[in-house]
């Protein structure tokens, strides 16, 4: 495994998809910067970082995923990994929000962005990008952000949360390898953000309804159970939690 370090580039996700596609690189190569001036979430959402502070990451992850079903397997390996450094490192009221943010004190501390890709061959291969605040202390204009620093009073390494990372992340990518997702759903339930809470919802055509979450399917969906007691699946950007 290789670690390259960056002092700034558009986007980590972007420059490991291109190193990928130029030559043959290491299964758990992880590009770092510290600054990103392209980053991106979920739907292409922007991701903002302070330059030189967070952990700003993407790693390739390839023969793990056997196939297109099991994609999102790597997504909750990936939650879990996060949230158990973050657990490590002593963060309190920890969460992991559907589709792809992990919360602490309520407050958003890091997000996910995963890139899949099939190749000719039929092998999946992905780029996990990674934000992980963690010695910013100042979220102007972010009310619903935060950080380790700010949670915990403490600075961190970032190197050594790196390295904290990339080790969950292989741990939990062997349980895909060995057939042992099940352990890895359950502990993803078990914090699953507002899980069995009655909340309200609004979905993409600004509906606005009450509900409790029931879990996510294996194919990445959002369970809710409604107020007639049926279940409806939303994906991305098709529901919202109304707080």
């Amino acid at each position: 495994m290789s670690v390259i370090k960056l002092s700034a580039i558009d986007s980590t996700n972007d420059y490991l998809k291109e190193l990928s596609r130029n030559q043959i690189v290491e299964n758990f190569t992880t590009v770092v910067a510290n600054k990103q001036t392209k980053g991106r979430g979920q739907m292409g959402a922007a991701w903002v970082s302070e330059e030189g502070k967070n952990l700003i990451t993407s790693i390739l992850i390839k023969d793990v995923l056997q196939d297109v079903d099991e994609i999102f397997h790597l997504n909750v390996a990936v939650a879990l990994s996060i949230f158990e450094v973050l657990k490590a490192n002593d963060l309190p009221n920890l969460a992991i929000k559907w589709p792809n943010d992990i919360m602490s004190e309520q407050k958003k501390i890091a997000g996910i962005l995963i890139e899949n890709s099939i190749k000719s061959d039929g092998k999946i291969e992905s780029v996990v990008g990674i934000g992980l605040n963690v010695n910013q202390k100042s979220f102007e204009n972010l009310p619903k952000a935060s950080s380790m620093a700010v949670v915990t009073n403490s600075e961190f390494d970032l190197d050594e949360i790196l390295n904290q990372l990339i080790f969950q992340i292989k741990k939990n990518c062997s349980y895909i390898l060995t057939r042992q997702t099940d352990r890895l759903w359950q502990d993803y339930h078990c914090n699953l953000y507002k899980i069995n809470v009655p909340l309200a919802f609004e979905d993409a055509n600004q509906h606005k309804f009450m509900g409790i979450i029931q879990g996510v399917s294996t194919n990445g969906l959002l369970e809710i159970k409604l107020e007639d007691d049926s279940i409806k699946s939303f994906g991305i950007k098709e529901v919202q939690i109304l707080l």
